[in-house]
């Protein structure tokens, strides 16, 4: 139980971290123009049903959780709402100081992936000597949850091991770098072509997760998604279906750590703001180990004297799932919970001292 309260502070103190870079990216990204039936700060708070001390709290500069109906056995999601007597153009402000390294210390290296992209654009993944058991551990990969993979990029990596035999470190490290980056471009590239039907299942000991039904429950569990305008709505829902005029979309890659391992994560994200609220949709479609999926909603609109902070946030994992999981989900979900408020305060406080 302690190694799954450990995976799990972990994990959601990383998805923290990911909440602030997308709020980065939400306030400094280029401004595109809400649909009429974009949602005001007044509909979420009637959206969540917040009661009235709630309100109150809200007000005064608490952090506020409401509920998340979790979709599966393997999801736990939360959400919290925060008001900030600040303007987003000065949170805006505050986050152009710094980069994604201060955001996220955690993050090593990432990089975005624009169309057209080339294997090129992951040549910032790779793993160092030190990393060496993780590049040993990739080699002998099999069905199981150490890695993230389909059935055939394991035997892929056991096909490259056969190849490598006889191979130095230096040259085992380079080769085992260069072969995941091409599984890292071909996924993305599946995603882009297919969406949520291109994701390879992760094959386990027994039955396989499938992070395509995972996301796809996940989009259509959610009642703020239910309340964005219906385009954006399907367009997430169908991508790779034509996004609505003025909706920006990106991609990213980013290499963390995560249970003190190097991490690869594929994101997709889309977004649509005017001069003073943004609401942005991402997902995490693969991630290297240790939990699944992730979907999240932000959304900064302007409320009373400054700004109304909310987001749900839903990741699945199959480390909550089996025996005990109604436990373990319990225990999960309060963990997260603390751990998303501590690092909220600290937030909000460095933007109310900026």
């Amino acid at each position: 139980m302690n190694k799954l309260l450990n995976i799990l502070n972990k994990i959601h103190s990383a998805r923290i971290q990911f909440l602030k870079f997308i709020v980065v990216q939400l306030l400094l990204g280029s401004a595109t123009v809400f649909a009429a039936s974009a949602p005001v700060a007044e509909d979420v708070i009637a959206l969540l049903a917040l009661k009235q001390e709630q309100i109150i709290r809200l007000d005064q500069g608490k952090i506020v959780a409401f509920e998340i109906e979790e979709a599966t056995q393997k999801e736990l999601a939360i959400g919290l709402v925060m008001y900030l007597p600040s303007s987003p153009a000065k949170i805006a402000a505050f986050f152009k100081q710094g980069d994604l390294a201060l955001v996220d210390p955690d993050i090593s290296t990432h990089g975005e992936i624009k169309p057209g992209s080339t294997i090129e654009t992951f040549k910032g993944f790779f793993f160092t000597p030190e990393q060496r058991n993780e590049v040993q551990n990739l080699l002998a990969a099999e069905a199981g949850d150490q890695f993230n993979l389909a059935a055939e990029e394991i035997n892929s990596f056991a096909a490259l091991k056969k190849k490598l035999t006889g191979a130095n470190e230096t040259d085992q490290i380079t080769g085992v770098s260069q072969h995941y980056r091409q599984i890292l471009f071909q996924r993305w590239q599946a995603y882009q072509k297919r969406g949520l039907a291109g994701i390879a299942p992760y094959v386990r000991a027994t039955a396989s997760a499938n992070p395509a039904d995972e996301l796809r429950s996940a989009a259509t569990s959610s009642r703020l998604l239910a309340l964005l305008p219906s385009n954006l709505q399907q367009a997430w829902l169908k991508y790779p279906t034509q996004l609505p005029p003025a909706t920006e979309e990106r991609f990213f890659w980013l290499n963390r750590q995560v249970e003190d391992r190097p991490t690869a994560i594929l994101s997709h994200r889309i977004q649509q703001t005017n001069d003073n609220s943004s609401v942005i949709l991402a997902r995490q479609f693969f991630v290297g180990h240790s939990y699944n999926s992730s979907h999240l909603i932000i959304g900064c609109l302007p409320y009373r004297n400054g700004s109304i902070v909310f987001y749900a946030h839903r990741t699945s994992t199959d480390q909550v799932a089996g025996l005990g999981s109604s436990l373990k989900r319990s225990i999960g979900r309060e963990q997260m919970k603390k751990q998303m408020i501590k690092n909220l305060k600290q937030l909000r406080s460095e933007i109310q001292s900026f």
